[in-house]
This record gives C-alpha cells, structure tokens and sequence, in this order.
C-alpha cells in the first residue's frame, strides 16, 4: 500500500495533540457501547486513563503476510493439492466489483469515505442504541476490523494458540483503545482504496473461507470482479457472524440478512429502486464449489502428496521447527512444482487397485512406483490401500514406497532382487556370465570361512547352532548342479547365487549395494545397539534385509542408465507469496558401476524380462528386471526397467512376514505364490500402458562366451514355475539373528 501523510494527523503539533485529545476523551467516554457497560461509569476516570494508556500504545500496524493456500503441482503444472489454514486468493482493488466494494460499505461503515480511521458519530449512535433498547450495535469502523484482523493473521502467523488471540467479542477497553490509535495510523499511512482492499482480502466469510476471491469462487463459482449486486450482499451480509449467516446451512437466515444489505444499498444509493425490487426477489443462486484442504482430499496422488509433505516439513529451509514448516505449509502460499507425471500416476494407481483391491480380506499391499532413470524424477508412485486416518484395513497413512523418515512403512524383505548384487560383485572381481558354478551345494558347514575383507578376522563363519550350518533350500527341484552364473540368475536359483558368493568377498556384494544405496553397508543390531557389517551375514545375499520400492528402483534404474545412480527428486521447484524462492534438490548422478559390468548384467535380466515376464509381448521396447520373493511370499517383486522408465512392482504383506500360502487372496485362494502371482503381472499391466511415453534405447550386446555353454538359457518359460526362488531369504546363518529381527516389524 502507497503511504499517504497528512499534516493533520501529527500528534507531534500541538492542533494534533489538542485533537488526540478530544478525539481520545470522547473515545474513552463512549468505548463502553462496545463493551455493553454503562457510559457514565467508565467516562470520566477511563477518559483520563485512556488518555495516558492511547500514549502508550504502539502506534505502528504489525502486519504479517496473509495467510494463503499452498499448491502442490505435478511436473505439468496441474495441481494436486491445496493446503490452507485460510482459503485466501489476495486480489488488488481493481479485480472486485463495484457491486462488492458498495455493499460491504454500505452495511459495515457508511461513514467510511468520511471518518478518519474512528468514528466518533458511529460510537455515539451505537451508545445510544445499546442504552435504549434491547438489541445491541457495534461502533467499529471498516479501518478498526481491517486492524483487528491484521492482529489476528500476525498472531496466527506467529503461531499463537488462538485461545490467546482477542478476538471481536471479548475485548477490553484497552484492546479497544489500541485498536482505534492504530486505525488512525492506518489511515495516515494507507488510502481508502487501499484499506478496502486490504479487508476484503483478510475479512472471514465462512469457516476457512477467508477475503472476497476465495468467497466468491466458494459460493459462486466466479471471480471477485464478476459478483452482481445480489451476490455481492449476500457475501457482504456475512462478514458480521460468518457461523450464523451461512448460506448452506442457513439459507433462509442468510436471504434475510442479503435482503438487509439490499436496502442498506438503496438508502446509500448505491442501487435503483428498480435494482433493489429486482434484487430482493432473486434467490440466492448458489454455485457451491469446495476446495478441501491437505492431501486426503487429492483426486488422486495422495501418497505422492503425502512425501511431499514430508519432504517440506523435514527441510529446515522452511522454518526452524516442525511446526513452523508446517505453519509455513498451510498458510505461506508455496507453490510446490513436482516431477509427478499424471498420465503414469493415474495408470499406476489403477492397476495397483486392479490386483489386490484396498478391502480385500488377505490385507495384502500393493505398490508401484516409477523413476526417470537419467534424472532420478519421480514420475509415478502408487499403492492399493486409501491413503486415510480412518480406522479399517482398506485404509493406511504409510507409504508402502517410501523410508520411515518419510512417512513410508520402511521397506520389506527384497528377495531375489538382491541377486544381482551379488552378479555385479562376480562381474567386477573379474569373472563372467558364462563361468560355470557348484549350485549342488547346499549346505555350509559352521566352520565354512566366507571371505570378507571388511571385517576384523577378514572373513565370516555361518554358523547355525541348531543344525550346524546353513541350509540353503531351491524353491524347485532339479537346479542341484553344475550351471553358469546366467542360468543360475536367469532361474534365480539359490544355491547357485549363494555359491558365487562363497567364491568372491562377501564384502565387495555389501559396496556394490551400498553403491547402489539400495541399502546401508552397515546396521545397528536391535538387542545390543552395536554397528554391524551386512556381510557377517552371509543370508542377506539372497535378500533378507528390507529394502524399498523407493531404493530398489533407483538401484535397477542404473542398470537402465548404463551404471549412473540418479538420486530419487520428486520437487523441482518451491517458490511462496512473497515472491521468494526455495532451494529444490537438483538433478544428483554418479557413476556407481562400470558400463561394461552393467552391460554384460542387462544382458541377463533383459532374458528374464522379455521371456518371462513379457512373454514377448513388448518386443519393439528393450526392457530387463529381476523377479524377487521371500519366504512364503511375504513380499513378492518385480524390479523392471526400459532405458525411458524403471518401474518397481510389489505385493505382499505390510504388517508381517507370515506366509501368504492358503490365503483367499482376491477372492482365490493360493497354496503357492510368488512373484508371478501378482508382482509381475501387475508391472506388465502397468508397463504396457506408459512404456511408450518415454523413448527407449537398446541396453547393448553382452559379452559372448568362446564357446558353448553347459546350460543354454531356453526361449520359452515352462507354465509351472516363474523360476522366482520363494525361500529365498533363509535369513539366520547362525551367527547372529540379526537380520531375523530386522525384518520383524515393517508398519
């Protein structure tokens, strides 16, 4: 607001003093018609109070921005959720319709192009009134509500509890006396126009409806600038008791207080008396559009919504505490642009609903979420559950794809999709696809020595104290035997992963993981807090630690980026009603894997994507993944990917690992699953619908063995089995039960 100076409010002349001084005494005398208390009790000795406490009143308006809704917007710009304490869109003067501007003077403050911020004939009629008759009026200029709302925003900008605000009905003359002094200074400071604007940008209409736009898209569906003389009553009508003047649930009391403003309008000759009759006679013509608040009221997205949320509230940038980020959330107009890519979200949540409905009697969960591999971007993210507070299984506030930290249910068992951790360490320690190994072995003894140079003795035992060693079971007979590594991957066959690893350093698996930052190279033992390496564990290999959707994509999205990791970004930018503008998390890659390991990898899992899970169905598109299943398919995935997106898909239980053998499941019941069952259809399903959205390339030719290979992978998968190893996670060696314990609770 432009300041304007007028000489004739200087209290520091002695006219401006002489008329502080009457205008104060007089102020003081009849401030009681606001309070409801006699006059003659308070005139004298509160006119010679006032005058001493109006000195030493701040004379200066604090104003704190205004409240405004937040945005967040998918990576388009289509918004996909609004937070508010306050449904505010601030518009200047020139955007409100003359019809507005007239009825909100007309029955607030006659007298306001005429007062100078108090109105002394206004307080007089009001003392009247209230003395004489049985209905009360207040005195409050349009100048002094604008100050007391000021207060209140500044208040609740700064988090006060608003039991502590004062508000209309429950000031004392002190309030009123510094509300007065700073409507005078108010209107030194600031024009009539921009007074009005001000208020009918901060003025409450109806429960978190607050200023003339957001009234006016509420109750109308229209733009401020195009209210008509009948709306602009009715909104003007409920400034006065927003809870009683409510056109929804009090229809008929609210046409009564409109058809008031009306005539009000006519005697102020703002309005014909053909205008009024026309008026007076029309109903109020409602067009009532809600906007809900926060991210349960999302169309869709709303898990996505809610790590954003997560993202705001944990990033000190936008504020000290949680409570002020939160704060700055709900009222600091952010508009928060997403990498979010709709038509994949829709697609994703469809077919995440599709496999396992949110109120199926199993309670299983299902999630997919999808990643640009070269940018990290989040295009997609899914789950089958409601995303509510509400009581009842079909409803969750965890993310099934995200960390704790982030409001995510923490990860489940990964299965099989570990195994090509274990691949790649085989590839970098200089060995081949092609290498033949002992997958006949099915036991290590206790004192069998796993080589692992990251730990003090350089090496692990797997000891099992009830049976002496550890048992290493295939979910399929026949797989005891010789192979190479790529059929003993392309069937991921356990013993036939757990003896690659029994040839190369435990450790080297435990860094390419940890490169990936598909997990930590260490973890904090439950029953005596000490930092524990993965690789005293010589289990995890086939997948007993839990994992992310989250993690898990970005780690086979750099298998589709040729070894690069792209850290996981899902802001692109945030910027609030001031104007200011936020620090995003840009584009964040590394080179993690050499390209020729990953090549020689892909060349691999691009078998079992195209063969086994596409069943050549996405021919012209080159894609690759790896299937996973834990014990009794607690957790069943599939982590697949084009060079364009990597999708990771997972069904299974998000409140146990009990076996889901025997359960009705979708209105079927399954003696065996596992990620053939729902996981992999579940991704195709998906993947046949986007994949096309984001251009792919070829992977590259691996490298070709000199000469033939013992075990030839086939080009059909038999209709028995997905090859998938359930009983992959045979999670205690013996030597600790650490990894049992750490996958005891996922959310």
């Amino acid at each position: 607001m432009a300041q304007r100076n007028s000489p004739f409010f200087d209290t520091a002349t002695t006219l401006g003093k002489i008329l502080s001084f009457f205008g104060i005494a007089g102020l003081c005398g009849v401030l009681a018609a606001g309070l409801l208390i006699p006059g003659a009790m308070v005139a004298g000795n509160a006119a010679t109070a006032g005058i001493e406490a109006f000195e030493n009143l701040p004379a200066e308006l604090s104003e704190s921005p205004l409240a405004e809704p937040s945005k967040v917007l998918d990576k388009d710009g289509t918004v996909l959720a609004t937070f508010y304490a306050e449904n505010r869109v601030p518009v200047t003067i020139d955007k409100i319709s003359q019809n507005m501007k007239d009825a909100i003077v007309s029955i607030e403050d006659e007298r306001f192009f005429e007062h100078t911020g108090v109105d002394p004939r206004g307080i007089a009629r009001a003392l009247i009134n209230n003395l004489t008759s049985s209905s009360t009026q207040g005195a409050s200029t349009l100048t002094q509500q604008f100050v007391n709302n000021v207060l209140i925003n500044d208040a609740a900008s700064k988090g006060v509890d608003q039991s502590q605000i004062t508000f209309s009905g429950n000031k004392d003359i002190q309030d009123k006396l510094r509300e007065a002094k700073l409507a005078i200074a108010v209107e030194k400071k600031y024009s009539k126009d921009e007074i009005l604007e001000g208020y009918l940008n901060i003025v409450l209409f109806n429960g978190t409806t607050y200023g003339v736009e957001a009234a006016a898209q509420r109750f109308f569906s229209i733009p401020a600038s195009k209210l008509n003389i009948q709306q602009s009553a009715m909104l003007a009508g409920m400034v006065q008791r927003p809870a009683a003047f409510n056109p929804i649930k009090n229809p008929e009391l609210t046409l009564k207080r409109r058809n008031l403003v009306l005539a009000k309008m006519l005697d102020n000759k703002k309005i014909t008396q053909a205008e009024y009759k026309a008026a007076v006679k029309s109903p109020l013509g409602l067009k009532v559009k809600e906007i809900r608040s926060g991210c349960y009221a999302a169309k869709y997205a709303n898990n996505f919504c809610g790590y954003i949320t997560h993202l705001i509230v944990n990033d000190s940038q936008f504020g000290d505490t949680v409570a002020d980020r939160t704060r700055k959330l709900y009222r600091g107009g952010l508009v928060i642009k997403t990498t979010l890519d709709s038509r994949l979200q829709k697609e994703a949540e469809k077919e995440a609903r599709a496999a396992i409905p949110a109120n199926d009697s199993s309670n299983l969960g299902t999630s997919l979420i999808s990643l640009d591999p070269k940018t990290g971007n989040v295009l997609a993210m899914a789950q089958n559950k409601i995303y509510s507070p509400q009581d009842g299984t079909q409803y969750t506030e965890y993310n099934f794809n995200t960390d704790r930290a982030t409001g995510g249910s923490g990860g489940f068992q990964g299965g099989s999709t570990m195994k090509p951790m274990t691949t790649l360490a085989w590839l970098e320690s200089g060995n081949n696809m092609w290498d033949e190994i002992d997958a006949s072995r099915d036991f290590y003894e206790n004192e069998f020595q796993w080589k692992a140079s990251c730990l003090a003795r350089g090496y692990t035992n797997s000891i099992d104290e009830e049976d002496g060693g550890w048992n290493v079971n295939n979910a399929s007979d026949g797989f005891k035997r010789n192979m190479t590594v790529e059929y003993g991957l392309y069937w991921s066959i356990n013993t036939a992963t757990v003896a690659e690893a029994s040839e190369i350093d435990l450790c080297k698996i435990q860094d390419v993981a940890a490169r990936l930052k598909l997990m930590s190279p260490t973890y904090t033992s439950p029953a005596t807090g000490e930092e524990i390496q993965r690789a005293a564990n010589p289990p995890f290999v086939l997948g007993t630690e839990n994992v992310t959707p989250m993690a898990t994509a970005a780690a086979f999205a750099s298998f589709a980026n040729k070894g690069t990791r792209c850290e996981p970004r899902a802001i692109e930018s945030v910027t609030d009603a001031e104007g200011n503008s936020y620090k995003a998390p840009e584009v964040s890659c590394e080179q993690v894997l050499d390209e020729n390991v990953v090549r020689n990898l892909n060349g691999t899992l691009s078998k079992i994507a195209g063969q086994r899970v596409a069943r050549n169905t996405m021919d012209d598109t080159p894609i690759a993944g790896k299937t996973g299943t834990s014990n009794g398919a607690a957790a069943t995935w599939f982590a697949g990917y084009s060079t364009g997106i990597a999708t990771v898909a997972w069904v299974g239980r998000n409140d146990s690992n009990a076996p889901i053998f025997g359960m009705e499941i979708n209105g079927q019941v399954y003696d065996y699953a596992d990620s053939a069952t729902f996981a992999s259809p579940m991704w195709l399903a998906y993947m046949k619908d986007v994949i096309g959205y984001y251009p792919s390339e070829d992977f590259g030719e691996p490298d070709e063995a000199p000469g033939p290979t013992i075990t030839p992978i086939p080009n059909t998968t038999p209709d028995s089995s997905s090859g998938d190893e359930a009983g992959t996670t045979q999670v205690d060696d013996g030597t600790t039960d650490e990894s049992t314990d750490n996958n005891a609770d996922n959310g």
